[in-house]
């Protein structure tokens, strides 16, 4: 399961977690909101992601740094034999201008990438927190059905007492009951790994039990149009690809601003040129000749890389725009079923359940039709908890597609 490997994931962190976790106490409930406003204050992914944007403004202050001055001692034997100099490199072009520009758009790439990040946490912080609700309503329903299969296996043992019932209904129903212990061991067993895949993106313990109070079917699915109108305006991977195209904008100028040579003056106070002069100056100017290579080279470099960036956000836009359709779709029509189920299927289910219990209960008919309608009601109210786990699934994955959090 994806949450259940992110936790573990996750679980290497815990160390450098525990500092920041700290900083807030453990809730005793949460809501998805909540959840969601937690992840993204501890989440360690997060925080990785934002300690990027101190290296970027170390870019930056790198960027405008300027040339250090070179300091020349000559001694020679002719004269003047001793000369002090300084020369003072310029860069002309615009090119240290052009380095702070590319540092600066490095900067917005980098906060677009955190936001990115944000989202792809936010998704899965989602999934994580419907996957427990679903578990946790898997284990109310196997500790019900156990109860019920107590109360049969109670029923059957009176009815053999009395002799209304044979041997064989006392084993069936022990046999029922001891399904019902299974599923409910195996249902507890997922809860407990759905509360620790949660608790691992939350930044809690992994133990701790926190209530969650939102509902499963509390969500309502964003209408197709609206999620690729969100989508083409604040999708945070098309934000990143639009950040890096900036970004490769600015690396094409300065590579161009690279092509003028700078020019290196320099200035020598000179002795020892007697009896002609006791002190003399020497000045010179120094200047890069383009023979070699005139960086035509780098400059198309970054032109075609400027040029894979702009086809890779077309792609990445009708990348989106399909799987944005296509989870909106999904989202909507799951929906519709897991309403089927509560409003219609489920609610006939338990109804006829009760009668087949009722039924067997008072001898009117064997403990085969109620073991028949006790499975046929575990089996809908489990297709209804996986129509709307699939509901759940198709919002964290539109959250996704979208790139930015749902309304």
């Amino acid at each position: 399961m994806l949450v259940c490997a992110v936790a573990a994931a996750l679980g290497g962190h815990a160390a450098a977690q525990a500092p920041v976790a700290q900083t807030q106490a453990a809730p005793t409930s949460l809501t998805l909101e909540a959840a969601l406003a937690r992840a993204e204050a501890v989440n360690p992914a997060i925080i990785a992601a934002r300690s990027r944007r101190a290296i970027s403004m170390a870019g930056i202050a790198v960027a405008r740094e300027r040339l250090n001055p070179e300091a020349r001692v000559e001694r020679e034997r002719e004269t003047p034999t001793q000369a002090y100099g300084v020369s003072v490199p310029l860069e002309l072009g615009g090119k240290r201008a052009r380095r702070i520009a590319v540092s600066n758009a490095a900067l917005r790439t980098a906060e677009a990438e955190i936001a990115q990040t944000i989202v792809e946490v936010r998704a899965l912080v989602r999934r994580a927190y419907f996957e427990r609700l679903i578990a946790d309503a898997r284990v109310a329903l196997a500790e019900e059905l156990r109860t019920l299969a107590t109360r049969l296996r109670d029923t059957a043992q009176q009815r053999f007492d009395a002799g209304d019932a044979p041997r064989l209904e006392v084993l069936q129903a022990q046999l029922a009951l001891a399904e019902a212990d299974n599923q409910a061991i195996a249902a507890t067993g997922t809860a407990a790994a759905a509360r620790t895949a949660l608790n691992a993106l939350l930044g809690l313990p992994l133990a701790a039990t926190v209530m969650l109070e939102t509902d499963l079917d509390a969500s309502a699915a964003p209408a197709a149009d609206a999620a690729l109108a969100q989508a083409r305006s604040a999708n945070a991977e098309l934000m990143v690809l639009d950040r890096r195209l900036e970004e490769q904008r600015a690396r094409l100028a300065l590579a161009r601003a690279l092509q003028t040579p700078d020019v290196r003056p320099e200035g020598s106070i000179t002795h020892g040129a007697e009896p002609e002069f006791n002190t003399g100056w020497r000045a010179a100017v120094g200047v890069a000749v383009p023979i070699f290579t005139r960086h035509r080279a780098g400059v198309a470099l970054e032109q075609a890389t400027l040029t894979q960036l702009a086809v890779q956000r077309n792609a990445t836009l009708a990348r989106v725009t399909g799987e944005v359709v296509g989870a909106a779709t999904l989202a909507e029509s799951q929906r519709a079923q897991y309403l089927r189920y509560r409003d219609q299927i489920v609610p006939q289910a338990l109804e006829v359940e009760r009668l087949a219990e009722d039924s067997y209960r008072l001898g009117q008919t064997g403990i085969a039709a109620y073991l028949l309608a006790l499975q046929s009601s575990r089996d809908v109210r489990l297709r209804s908890l996986e129509a709307v786990a699939g509901f759940q699934n198709a919002l964290s994955d539109l959250e996704r597609a979208v790139g930015a959090p749902l309304p």
